[in-house]
């Protein structure tokens, strides 16, 4: 019997050193599967005599059971390693803080917040949104607002000009939304009450100024239209918009090409802490210019301005958001500093509505 001791040495030997299911499979195979080492020592029992059979039959039964019993017990030792592998590899620290969502971590730009901001209060005037492309024609962008070829009021414009076309043309980027006023007066009949905010450009670049910025302009087109009402509509939105009880303004004698009569706009405010405070104090300063929009501008567009008048005004988004939040450089609104961000940012589902707040 010395053989098969000696193969069960050898099978246990080979069992305990199983790594993994899939070698202690192969071992298995080896030793009890149809074509193994033990099953091939029961195909010799039909060739021995009866009482041989009985005997070695006996003892290769016993190898069988014990090598069957011991692959067992290693499958079962290798399956829990494995599971205890796994679960050291996948597990969780449930003790972690659970990650701010999207929506309480993300932050709507000061510039994007005062767009809804003056969405909110114009909309509630009555006012819709007028939109058109950046890229303009040098007649939607000077001419048709009455800036004549060669008028030195086109010097009041730093402009980025692209190269000439075909025909000898330089389109430009806009350097105000203004051009956005015409298109709306030719494709629109009065009365017309919208405002256009949209990203303009100039060549200037300062703690003020940026080579892009973005402008809000007001057009008011009726048959009636006057003065007055271009002062209650700014007076209105400025109480509005620095969510205060009243306002005091004062107009100056200005000029616009596009206006006539044109206006500076100041605002009282008190400028005796950091942060100037708007309805209170006894400094100005400026915030719009505006005016009664020229009857030249309203002919390009195909209106009679013996029967249709009105006015105008427009303003830098960036510079009354930097009033109202105490920002102090322009050029922080474009350095994509996710710490200013953070800081002068609003969250994303917070609304701004006249009922509910502007910037709550």
């Amino acid at each position: 019997m010395s053989d098969l001791e000696d193969l069960k040495q050898t099978l246990m030997a080979e069992i305990a050193g199983a790594g993994d299911e899939a070698q202690i499979e192969a071992v298995r195979v080896g030793a009890i599967g149809k074509k193994g080492s033990v099953s091939e020592l029961l195909k010799t029992l039909g060739k021995m005599d009866p009482e041989e059979r009985k005997t070695r039959g006996a003892a290769i039964n016993e190898l069988r059971n014990a090598v069957g019993e011991a692959i067992a017990a290693r499958k079962a030792e290798l399956k829990d390693a494995a599971i205890a592998a796994r679960l050291k590899a996948e597990t969780v620290d449930v003790t972690l803080p659970v990650r701010p969502s999207p929506s309480l971590s993300g932050r709507i730009h000061p510039v994007s917040q005062v767009i809804d901001e003056i969405t909110a209060i114009f909309g509630d005037m009555g006012f819709s949104i007028a939109e058109g492309p950046e890229i303009e024609t040098d007649y939607y962008n000077f001419t048709a607002l009455n800036f004549p070829e060669g008028h030195p009021a086109r010097e009041m414009h730093d402009t980025f000009f692209f190269n000439p076309d075909e025909e000898g043309k330089r389109k430009v980027l806009r350097t105000h939304t203004s051009p956005v006023q015409i298109r709306t007066m030719e494709n629109q009949e009065p009365p017309i009450r919208v405002v256009i905010p949209g990203k303009t450009y100039r060549q200037d670049s300062d703690a003020t100024h940026s080579p892009m910025f973005h402008q809000l302009e007001g057009l008011v087109i009726d048959k009636t239209t006057h003065v007055g009402h271009l002062r209650w509509t700014l007076e209105e939105f400025c109480k509005a918009f620095f969510e205060v009880d009243s306002v005091t303004m004062r107009f100056r004698p200005s000029f616009f090409p596009f206006t006539e009569p044109s206006f500076e706009v100041d605002i009282q405010c008190d400028r005796s802490g950091e942060q100037v405070k708007f309805g209170t104090g006894t400094d100005w300063m400026e915030i719009l210019g505006c005016g009664m929009v020229h009857p030249n501008v309203l002919r390009h567009c195909g209106l009679d301005p013996d029967v249709y008048q009105g006015f105008a005004w427009g303003m830098g988004l960036d510079r009354i958001a930097m009033l109202k939040y105490g920002m102090p450089d322009l050029r922080d609104f474009f350095a994509a500093d996710e710490r200013w961000t953070s800081h002068y940012g609003f969250r994303p589902l917070d609304i701004p509505t006249l009922f509910g707040g502007l910037s709550s």
